[in-house]
């Protein structure tokens, strides 16, 4: 809520990962999530270095409400492409064992044709925000795209709840309300992402997540993968970020950005003290 109030600005806060290993569990979801959960650390630790390896993040997910389907737990491993043929790899789990299944999986080839995944975060033990929110759009989502909406442990950036991830191809919403989410995911099916509510896509730094959002706030919404990172240099402060575009979008963009330190805040509601987080600036775009 405070974040609102300020006016904090979400572009470029997408977490960096490269895949995603998902954990279907209906019990409480502790802090820490998968990790702190009561599974023997011979299970849980191969799990967690099996998605370190390929820069993975562990996810917990459920179905809204908590809703029990018959039948044993899921797990999946999504994995991005950069040529958009994301792989994704399922598999069921009924006893902790079960769960080291991921451990092979995580270097599986996996399928392309399998459907997104739309994440909401609703892991209010890390942020009562995130539930509040969260949990509404988690709904609505569900109500249009029963099989593919799920709720989620932590994904980073609670200030921004509700946050919205669609996987493998891992694009960050925020500050979404329920008929955005549906919007933003429907224009997504469509092929096109808005710089609207865009966090930013996970497998690019933060500078050049703000270059990309800048570039969708110019010319419009683009094709989620229209838009390649060529190059990203720092030079204290300025970041020049040279980007190849796909039409209509002009070929090549370069774009200029400042670094810069925000006001000291309480980025969460859990926070025990105020700290600064970077944002960037335009200083300048240029298309050729």
């Amino acid at each position: 809520m405070q974040a609102r109030r300020r006016g904090d600005d979400q572009a470029g806060t997408a977490a960096p990962a490269r895949g995603w290993v998902l954990i279907e569990h209906h019990g409480p979801w502790p802090f820490g999530g998968f990790a702190e959960l009561p599974i023997d650390p011979e299970i849980v630790q191969p799990v967690r270095h099996a998605a370190q390896r390929i820069g993975a993040r562990v996810l917990l997910i459920r179905r809204y409400g908590r809703r029990v389907a018959e039948g044993p737990l899921r797990w999946a491993v999504l994995r991005y492409d950069a040529d958009g043929n994301h792989r994704q790899q399922w598999g069921t789990w009924s006893t902790d064992q079960d769960l080291l299944r991921i451990v092979p999986a995580t270097e599986a080839p996996g399928r392309s044709d399998l459907p997104p995944v739309f994440l909401v975060c609703t892991h209010g033990v890390h942020d009562a925000c995130c539930a509040i929110r969260g949990r509404p759009v988690a709904r609505a989502l569900s109500q249009v795209w029963p099989e593919n909406a799920w709720e989620c442990s932590h994904v980073g950036g609670d200030r921004f709840a509700a946050n919205l991830l669609a996987l493998p191809s891992g694009v960050y919403f925020g500050e979404v309300e329920p008929a955005q989410a549906v919007e933003v995911i429907r224009e997504l099916l469509r092929g096109q992402v808005s710089a609207d509510h865009l966090r930013g896509y996970a497998d690019l730094a933060p500078a050049a997540q703000v270059a990309v959002i800048e570039v969708l706030r110019r010319f419009g919404p683009a094709g989620r993968h229209a838009i390649r990172l060529e190059e990203a240099v720092r030079s204290g402060e300025q970041w020049r970020v040279s980007l190849r575009c796909a039409p209509p979008l002009p070929a090549r963009i370069e774009v200029e950005l400042r670094a810069h330190l925000l006001p000291q805040a309480r980025l969460t509601c859990r926070a025990p003290l105020p700290t600064q987080a970077v944002g960037f600036a335009l200083v300048e775009l240029r298309a050729d």
